[in-house]
């Protein structure tokens, strides 16, 4: 299974991806890339020494349901990646939701 340490995506064929932040993102248009600005939902640590481990910065307010809504976009945008890739070839511009970009 992929695995990302220091940095570095880690897929079991070997290969490995050095990565600018440290996570992966899905466009509508199922293109990916990296989502390195943790600017929606994120932990902070905390670098003042004291006897807090941290905090969450959730600038939006966003509530249980919310963050389970996003994690339900985010995975069916995965499945559409990947029954697309089932469908069509790994060179073929079908695999990409052409419309969903504009």
């Amino acid at each position: 299974m992929a695995d990302i340490k220091r940095k570095t995506l880690s897929l079991t064929s070997g290969k490995h991806l050095k990565l600018y932040g440290s996570s992966l993102a899905i466009s509508k248009s199922l293109e990916i890339g990296e989502g390195y600005a943790p600017n929606i939902f994120s932990f902070t640590e905390d670098l003042t020494g004291g006897k807090e481990l941290g905090k969450v910065t959730n600038p939006y307010k966003l509530d249980k349901e919310d963050l389970m809504e996003l994690a339900d976009f985010n995975i069916q945008l995965w499945m559409n990646l990947k029954a697309n890739l089932r469908k069509y070839s790994i060179d073929s511009p079908k695999i990409f939701n052409l419309e969903a970009g504009k």
